[in-house]
């Protein structure tokens, strides 16, 4: 026969603790997903520095390899260095010099002395780059002679490309002895 007291049992609800159990698991499980993504772009901002690489340096024009041809002497440009950072994008203005070498051929050298970073100047009275803020002097080449800096002038990586001279800017550690990018 049939009674409702049995069907009840055969059929019980679910007990609370059951359920509680299964919605703290549901909200840890969203809570984590939340967490998760709000992680990954913080971890990506603080990590920028370290995966930032010294490719994002551009290119830039110095001038027609034409004009470099018959060079003696050191010759001081002013380029634009475009930077790119995130979203914003900015155009800055460094100093190089375009140096001959013995064999015919160009070198393009930082003007930025490798001893605090003052601008070194190239002084054609005496044949040589003398830094006017501690008085580190180099040779027409960018050699060390004398002072403080620990090192030669940077020399920047540089290739003609459509008869133009065109440099990479980049910046290296100063007070350093070995020539190490900064990012």
């Amino acid at each position: 026969m049939y009674s409702p007291s049995a069907h009840r049992d055969e059929q019980a609800p679910i007990s609370m603790p059951e359920r509680r159990s299964f919605l703290a698991v549901v909200l840890a499980a969203a809570s984590g997903l939340v967490t998760a993504a709000l992680a990954i772009p913080l971890m990506r901002f603080t990590t920028f520095p370290l995966r930032d690489s010294a490719e994002t340096a551009s290119w830039s024009d110095v001038g027609k390899i034409d004009e470099f041809n018959s060079l003696k002497e050191p010759l001081a440009r002013v380029i634009d260095v475009k930077r790119v950072e995130g979203w914003r994008s900015s155009v800055v203005q460094n100093g190089v010099y375009v140096v001959p070498t013995g064999s015919g051929g160009l070198k393009v050298l930082s003007s930025v002395c490798p001893h605090l970073g003052c601008a070194v100047r190239w002084i054609d009275k005496q044949d040589k780059f003398i830094c006017p803020c501690h008085g580190g002097t180099f040779t027409s080449t960018g050699v060390h002679v004398s002072g403080p800096p620990l090192r030669a002038m940077d020399e920047l990586e540089s290739k003609i490309e459509n008869g133009i001279l065109r440099v990479r800017f980049q910046y290296f550690r100063q007070l350093d002895a070995k020539k190490e990018l900064v990012g």
